[in-house]
C-alpha cells in the first residue's frame, strides 16, 4: 500500500484539520489590518429635508380680490334687480349684480359699470349698503374677496343679461329680494335694512 506524507502547518499540528482543494481563509490578524470600503448613498450638494415645522410654516398662496355692485331699485320704488346664474343641476342662483374693480376705478365707478354690463340697466348710486368679505379656494389658491355694495336707482337702459356671465336678470318685489338671494352673506346684508323702501 502506498503511503503519502502530508506536510502540516503549526496550526494543524495542534488539532486543526487540513483542507484539500479549498482556499485558505484569512486570519483575524490579517482582517484587522484591512479597511472595509464604506458605501453610502450619494447626496446632492446642499440637499436638505424640510422638517415638519418648516412644512407647517410654509406660506400658502394667497390672492386678494375686490369687487363692487349692489341693489338697483326701479323707478316705482317697488322692485329690486337681481341676476341669475345656472348651477350644474340647472337651478337658478340669484344674486346682486357685481364685478371686479378695474385699475384706476373707484368702488362706485366699478359698481355702476358692472350693473350696466351684467343687466343692461343704467343707474346712479344713492347710498352705501356696506362691505362683505369672505374666503374661498380656486385653482389651489386661497382667495380673500372684498365686495362693496351700494343702493342704486334706475336711470335708463333695457333689461338684458350679459351673454357670457349671466343667465337671467329679473325684477322682484322689494319684500322678496332677501329671500331670493342664494348666498347667505348677501341675504344677511339686505335683510339687515328691514323695509328697503325706507332707504329710497
Amino acid at each position: 500500500m502506498a503511503r503519502y506524507a502530508v506536510a502540516m502547518t503549526p496550526a494543524q499540528e495542534h488539532g486543526a484539520l487540513p483542507s484539500f482543494g479549498q482556499p485558505a481563509r484569512p486570519t483575524p490578524a490579517a482582517l484587522a489590518g484591512k479597511k472595509r470600503p464604506s458605501v453610502s448613498s450619494p447626496q446632492p450638494p446642499h440637499a436638505t429635508t424640510p422638517t415638519s415645522k418648516e412644512r407647517r410654516e410654509k406660506p400658502r398662496r394667497r390672492n386678494e380680490e375686490i369687487s363692487a355692485g349692489g341693489l338697483v331699485i326701479d323707478p316705482t320704488g317697488d322692485l329690486g334687480l337681481l341676476i341669475g346664474r345656472h348651477d350644474k343641476r340647472g337651478r337658478t342662483l340669484w344674486s346682486l349684480p357685481k364685478g371686479h374693480i378695474e385699475s384706476g376705478e373707484t368702488p362706485e365707478d366699478a359698481a355702476i359699470r358692472e350693473v350696466a354690463e351684467e343687466t343692461g340697466i343704467e343707474s346712479a348710486i344713492t347710498r352705501s349698503l356696506g362691505v362683505i368679505d369672505f374666503w374661498f379656494m380656486a385653482e389651489g389658491k386661497r382667495i380673500h374677496k372684498t365686495v362693496h355694495h351700494f343702493l342704486f336707482r334706475m336711470t335708463g337702459g333695457t333689461l338684458v343679461p350679459q351673454q357670457i356671465e349671466v343667465d337671467e336678470v329679473a325684477w322682484f318685489p322689494l319684500g322678496e329680494v332677501s329671500k331670493r338671494l342664494a348666498y347667505s352673506d348677501e341675504r344677511k346684508l339686505i335683510a339687515s335694512f328691514g323695509d328697503l323702501k325706507n332707504l329710497i
